[in-house]
């Protein structure tokens, strides 16, 4: 008897957290990955600092004359990425404090400056979506 209701509380304790969502490899390659490769205004891309960095963020280096990955790096880009964010909690994510301005809820160590002055930037809105879970074919995505 009480075998089966420690086991009925502990089952219970687990089916009573919320599912995090899952990261959309499509929605990344397609959405997140060219974020990495824009210029912005001001900065330089992720992709020159991040190709050859020795930190947890590091991207694939493109083939020369290249201006994508190939589905192969996607896929490594993607493993790297994931591990910078908290499914579901952008405001913890460091894919998304890093590169933010302190003011607008960073935090201070991002050496590459400020990429986005505030949430309201289309490509932090971005990144927040996928790591919201959002998907490639979900409607207005």
């Amino acid at each position: 008897m009480i075998i089966a209701t420690t086991f009925c509380v502990a089952i219970g304790s687990v089916s009573s957290q919320p599912k995090l969502p899952s990261l959309d490899l499509a929605f990344f390659v397609r959405r997140v990955e060219p974020i990495f490769l824009e210029k912005r205004l001001s900065h330089t891309r992720c992709y020159v600092c991040h190709v050859e960095s020795n930190n947890a963020f590091r991207l694939e280096k493109l083939a020369p004359g290249s201006k994508s990955w190939t589905d192969e790096q996607s896929r490594r880009n993607f493993e790297t990425v994931s591990i910078l964010v908290n499914p579901g909690d952008p405001a913890t994510s460091r894919l998304l404090l890093h590169p933010l301005a302190p003011e607008a809820g960073g935090d201070v160590f991002h050496s590459g400056g400020r990429q986005f002055a505030s949430k309201a930037d289309p490509a932090w809105k971005t990144l927040a979506a996928w790591v919201n879970g959002a998907k490639l074919d979900a409607p207005g995505k």
